[in-house]
């Protein structure tokens, strides 16, 4: 019974319950974090066994066409090797192409062949969501060369290409989808950020071409008074969705309370870790009280 009476001992019994309580709540988002990724590791492992056994078929077959290459080259007259010679390195051309839009269809990317090549069409999607497609149009020949192109001028295409687009096909092709997919993601964050929480802005937002520099004026709470904020994003790698640099300052002529200049901080931290969009809508969600979770 003195037990009982006595305040102190009260209140260290709740603030021990208060913490497994937020014991309990942390271990089950780590297992909800365990599980999601338990389940994209196995998506991905699908995938992975999926195009190693297209590679194994696409390795018996080219092995085939050597041998019958082989076999018809020894009942070549002398004076038609050359020219056969030639006609074979242009299918091979056509052949390796085609291999490589097989295995990688599952990344966006297709095509079909033309009279003088192959019109490759890349398909960008941003976390789920299919977004726009842009087409390169390539003359198998020697040297390889782009006839026509839908890429944007502000994609260094021309930089890609004289880098891989000789050596490595493969490589060029994938260096060009990470590209446009990264473009497509950050625009697409900027028009969800204009169309969906317009009424937190408060003002314009302000963009380039790239979508690599945004910067707006903002408020957590869109029919409060609440404090604005200014926000910089800069993505310096042109082949990611996030910001590499976020500044977020207080519009006002008062010191901030250290309250405000806690959630100015927080608010870098999102920007940093989640889609513009993801970081809005915990703003939403929560009104003045940040979803401290989305941080972590």
């Amino acid at each position: 019974m003195e037990w009982a009476n006595d305040g102190k001992s009260k209140g260290g019994v709740l603030a021990h319950l208060e913490r497994l309580e937020i014991q309990v709540t942390r271990s089950h988002k780590n297992s909800e974090d365990l599980q999601r990724a338990q389940a994209v590791e196995g998506s991905l492992r699908t995938k992975i066994h999926k195009l190693r056994c297209l590679r194994d078929e696409l390795r018996a077959e080219a092995k085939q066409r050597q041998a019958r290459v082989k076999a018809s080259a020894a009942n070549v007259e002398p004076d038609q090797t050359l020219e056969i010679s030639e006609q074979e390195v242009a299918e091979r051309r056509r052949e390796n192409m085609k291999a490589i839009l097989r295995a990688y269809r599952f990344t966006g990317l297709s095509g079909k062949l033309t009279s003088r090549g192959v019109c490759v069409c890349i398909s960008t999607a941003f976390e789920g969501n299919l977004l726009d497609s842009y087409f390169v149009d390539l003359v198998i020949q020697k040297p390889l060369r782009i006839h026509h192109h839908s890429i944007p001028v502000f994609i260094p295409l021309e930089e890609i290409s004289a880098k891989y687009l000789q050596t490595n096909i493969q490589h060029f092709l994938f260096c060009l989808c990470e590209y446009l997919n990264a473009y497509a993601g950050r625009k697409y964050q900027a028009d969800r950020l204009q169309s969906d929480f317009a009424a937190f802005l408060a003002g314009p937002l302000r963009r380039n071409s790239l979508c690599n520099l945004l910067s707006f004026t903002y408020k957590v709470e869109p029919r409060g008074q609440s404090v604005p904020f200014w926000a910089r994003l800069r993505y310096k790698d042109l082949t990611t969705t996030l910001p590499t640099d976020v500044t977020v300052t207080y519009r006002g002529t008062d010191a901030l309370s250290p309250s405000w200049e806690e959630q100015r901080a927080s608010h870098e931290n999102l920007f940093f870790s989640k889609p513009l969009h993801q970081v809005f809508t915990s703003f939403a969600r929560k009104g003045e009280k940040l979803d401290m979770s989305l941080v972590s």
